[in-house]
């Protein structure tokens, strides 16, 4: 009884943090929030296991950063298969013309983002969105500090290049 009761205190604590998190990760308020209850599930199923001075914060951004990768995939799959089967559902981009500037550079980065390698994405995300320090970032990722410090500065070398790149393709 008691293990249910700190972890509803875990739930409690950390769920709109990680939700925040998965939401940037995963673009969407829907996807986000089924991947969040596979994130407490899993996390559920561990939590008995878990060493008492574990940082628990950094294992609940670490079994989020795996259940989104997992996700991701999964979707991708399931994207591609639904547009092999029937190609008159992919919708074309709305032409450049029909948004603001501000909202193009938006479609743009998060387009971007989206193509980072993902730990490069997810580290990214961590440092500046969930602002973690380094040290709970490689804790996360199950990496170096340097490695970690290595993905945030490559997602942001990467991200400067692409972006450029499309938007110099519009002018």
């Amino acid at each position: 009884m008691s293990s249910t009761l700190n972890f509803d205190a875990v739930i409690e604590r950390y769920s709109g943090e990680i939700f925040s998190y998965l939401w940037r990760i995963l673009n969407g308020h829907e996807d986000a929030e089924d991947c969040l209850q596979e994130v407490f599930l899993r996390a559920y199923r561990a939590f008995n296991r878990l060493n008492q001075e574990a940082n628990i914060r950094a294992w609940l951004y670490k079994i989020a950063t795996n259940t989104s990768i997992s996700f991701r995939k999964k979707r991708i799959r399931r994207e591609s298969q639904e547009l092999y089967v029937d190609d008159d559902l992919a919708s074309p981009e709305p032409s450049p013309s029909d948004r603001t500037e501000s909202k193009e550079r938006l479609r743009i980065l998060m387009q971007a983002i989206n193509n980072l390698p993902n730990r490069q994405r997810s580290a990214l995300m961590l440092r500046k969105y969930q602002e973690l320090s380094y040290a709970d970032i490689s804790e996360i990722l199950s990496c170096s500090q340097e490695s970690a410090r290595a993905n945030v500065y490559q997602a942001l070398k990467k991200l400067r290049s692409m972006v450029s790149e499309q938007l110099s393709s519009l002018e």
